[in-house]
């Protein structure tokens, strides 16, 4: 009985409109960085279906670069730590972990020789930092800004030199080390968003939200020119970054566009348009090797296409929130996972490659509560706007058709054969089929939670918060109660029957799972004892033997029905973070999805 991590589908950046998202770049050029909640998200550039996720912050990271020997990665979160870590083991032992200013940190740079690092933001009684990367002491301090520093950059050649970029729209220039504050370049017009030196040490650009983009000496801190005449884009520009050879540059803007600049001549090479949706404005680039990346508002992640401007070689698309259901269904021979989130988006993904994409059209507005594939192939899902929707997996679309509105916010939804679905909303229960309404049960003397529909179709098993699960038979269009309840420890939050029918597994609040047969009159099989708080949701495997529970504790069971002393315990998952839905994609294989917007897969030998 063990287990082993098999696949991560991570998640996207996390995007904020207005705010540059700085991404980090591996100096041997096979990995990139960035961040979401309290990730760090290290990604293959050739593959970024190969994903690594560090989550040792305990708050939201904004910022990650690795070090120029690329063995270590400083990342920085809100409120001012800077943890440095190993990128050469899976486990990232963290070597050192400083607190440079009180606030939260935007940005942050390294001296080629990975001995110094600069750490910029906004802090309460200072805007950044210089300092020893083993000692943590000082090399300088930075001055010469009245408001929040968004940038830093260090020259990778020496003489050193270290300039930032601020809201009081001006850069300063540094000499060092000890780094001094030598001179202030007010420029821009409009608060500066980037500052980056060339990877040669000539030059270094700074570009701001007033549209432009300067040059300046890398040694004198001189001005030389500015990009494309009087301005470089029409909107803000958010990120810069430079070609290896240092001659030309790319840069990303809020008017949703990517430009290419020859450095030399000061003009724009080619233009990239990713769109004309607000989600398409651009906050982040990266140059590395070959690849021009940039992030989209959306979190989309785009390799950029020299040879075709109009349209990136791809488009690396996932969830940016907290990930709330998910399931599986095998259609012609492929297994497609199904995720839904916070924001009400849906992703499918190729369990295999993770390849994904969203479904086309106006969907859900709000959190996806729960999904199920029901037996005509549609995915059917409710959520907090108030509607079930049932959307065809073989179309991939929204339609408005497909939407049935509820009279409150449903909270469950179960699918049983023939376009049967039953749907708990707050204080009823609702009675569907083949997208209609044909049943509300309303005045109930309880609060229904959880809802499950008997594989065969004719018995509807409600959990309810006063610790009972209701049983309700199907007759013709009606539900009728039953008269029956079960008794659990606590409150229901998920319950299940066995693929085959044979079991119906209750959660409960009171960290108990009850699992009962259904042939023997729904008497108590037996109880699971393990997790330490409230138990969220449950899934059972397709063998009919094991079914998986996760909960607040952050842990994961998988537990064996005939014998409960066998099982297996996943701690940690998503570290730091709860498991918020499990599906199975096979009896050794369990898909577990949580609130770091992550996906992932697990070998189980059982």
């Amino acid at each position: 009985m063990s287990y082993e991590l098999k696949r991560v589908f991570a998640s996207l950046p996390h995007m904020e409109r207005g705010v540059a998202k700085v991404l980090g770049g591996d100096p041997k050029g096979n990995n990139f960085l960035y961040t979401n909640g309290k990730s760090v998200i290290i990604r293959n550039i050739e593959n970024p279906a190969i994903a690594d996720v560090y989550t040792e912050h305990p708050h939201q990271v904004i910022v990650a670069k690795y070090c120029p020997s690329g063995f270590y990665i400083a990342s920085g979160d809100v409120s001012g730590k800077v943890r440095i870590w190993d990128t050469t083991q899976r486990e990232h032992l963290l070597k050192y972990e400083y607190q440079p200013f009180g606030g939260k940190i935007k940005d942050i740079a390294w001296t080629e020789d990975s001995k110094r690092l600069a750490v910029v933001g906004e802090g309460r009684e200072k805007f950044g930092a210089v300092f020893l990367w083993d000692t943590g002491s000082s090399v300088g301090e930075i001055v010469g800004h009245s408001k929040i520093i968004n940038s830093v950059d260090i020259k990778q050649t020496r003489p050193y030199r270290l300039v930032t970029g601020s809201d009081d729209n001006c850069t300063t220039f540094l000499e060092g080390p000890p780094f001094k504050f030598k001179c202030t370049m007010t420029d821009h017009s409009r608060f500066v968003n980037c500052v980056r030196f060339s990877p040669d040490g000539s030059r270094y650009a700074s570009a701001g939200a007033d549209g432009q983009i300067f040059l300046y000496d890398g040694k004198t801190g001189e001005k030389l020119s500015s990009l494309g005449g009087e301005k470089a884009h029409d909107g803000g520009i958010y990120a810069v970054s430079w070609s290896p050879d240092s001659t030309q540059l790319i840069s990303a803007s809020g008017d949703r566009t990517v430009k290419l600049w020859d450095v030399g001549s000061g003009t724009s090479v080619s233009t990239f348009s990713l769109g004309s949706d607000v989600l398409d404005q651009q906050l982040g680039c990266l140059w590395v090797n070959k690849h021009l990346l940039s992030v989209s508002l959306s979190g989309y992640i785009n390799y950029l296409d020299r040879n075709n401007p109009n349209r990136p070689l791809r488009t690396i698309k996932g969830h940016t929130k907290s990930i709330q259901c998910v399931t599986v269904h095998k259609a012609d021979g492929r297994t497609s996972i199904y995720s839904g989130s916070h924001d009400g988006h849906i992703n499918y993904w190729d369990a295999e490659s993770g390849e994904n994409e969203a479904f086309v059209g106006k969907g859900h507005s709000n959190l996806v509560s729960r999904m199920m594939v029901d037996d005509a192939e549609r995915l059917v899902t409710c959520s907090m706007d108030d509607t079930v929707r049932y959307t065809d997996l073989k179309k991939k679309e929204y339609s408005a058709s497909d939407m049935v509105k509820m009279d409150v916010q449903p909270k469950c939804v179960s699918v049983g054969p023939g376009g049967l679905a039953v749907t708990v909303c707050i204080g009823q229960l609702v009675l569907l089929k083949d997208k209609k309404k044909l049943f509300t049960l309303d005045s109930l003397d309880y609060e229904p939670e959880a809802v499950a529909v008997h594989p065969g179709g004719g018995t509807v098993a409600v959990g309810g918060a006063d610790g009972k699960v209701h049983l309700y038979s199907v007759q013709g269009n009606t539900l009728k109660d039953d008269g029956k309840a079960l008794e659990v420890q606590g409150p229901v939050t998920d319950m299940s029957y066995s693929k085959d029918g044979a079991f119906l597994a209750v959660t409960d609040e009171k960290k108990v799972v009850t699992v009962f047969t259904v042939a023997d009159a729904y008497k108590e099989k037996s109880e699971f004892y393990g997790h330490h708080a409230k138990v969220v949701c449950l899934s059972w495997s397709p063998d009919n033997e094991h079914f998986a529970t996760s909960g607040m504790d952050m842990m994961v069971y998988v537990w064996t029905a005939s014998d409960t002393e066998k099982r297996i315990k996943l701690p940690d998952c998503h570290r730091l973070h709860h498991v918020s839905g499990l599906a199975w994609l096979n009896p050794n294989t369990l898909v577990t999805t949580s609130h770091d917007a992550c996906i992932k897969q697990w070998t189980l030998k059982i």
